[in-house]
């Protein structure tokens, strides 16, 4: 490992202990030249998610992307953004968990509204109504309809 304060390339490992979250390992090192120390952080190298759009294209799986259209569909309910954000997390693990490297954005969609229909009825509708893409009141009605009688029972 360079040292960032000499580039010298050799260092030694002083302490290494797994983070807090346990997704990384953090080692403080000592350069063998200057003497200084310093702190580095190693995780698991991964294949990138890629996603399949409805239109056949492919693009990379955007934490960014998917919580901001939580964010939109979660405005102004009582939802902090920490839960939004562990949310994603767990949406994001579950498919990289599964050995899978593309999943579709239907799949995607589908999970998204599985879980955020557990977390907050007006937030899922409204999720639902862009994901879905309502044409028209009827089909509005017949998702809050179907949303209703699962509550009910």
């Amino acid at each position: 490992m360079k040292c960032p304060y000499c580039a010298h390339p050799e260092s030694k490992v002083i302490d290494s202990r797994p983070t807090d979250d346990g997704e990384k390992i953090r080692r403080r090192r000592e350069c063998l030249s200057c003497h200084n120390r310093f702190t580095t952080y190693e995780v698991v190298e991964s294949l990138p998610l890629m996603v399949i759009k409805k239109d056949k294209s492919r693009e990379l799986f955007s934490r960014a992307k998917l919580l901001d259209g939580l964010v939109h569909a979660c405005e102004k309910r009582p939802i902090a953004l920490v839960q939004l954000e562990n949310l994603v997390a767990e949406i994001e693990n579950s498919f990289l968990n599964s050995m899978k490297r593309e999943v579709t954005s239907t799949e995607i969609g589908e999970c998204v509204m599985q879980k955020l229909k557990d977390i907050d009825e007006v937030a899922y509708v409204r999720f639902a109504s862009v994901y879905r893409q309502f044409r028209d009141i009827d089909t509005f009605m017949a998702e809050l309809q179907a949303l209703r009688e699962k509550s009910q029972k």
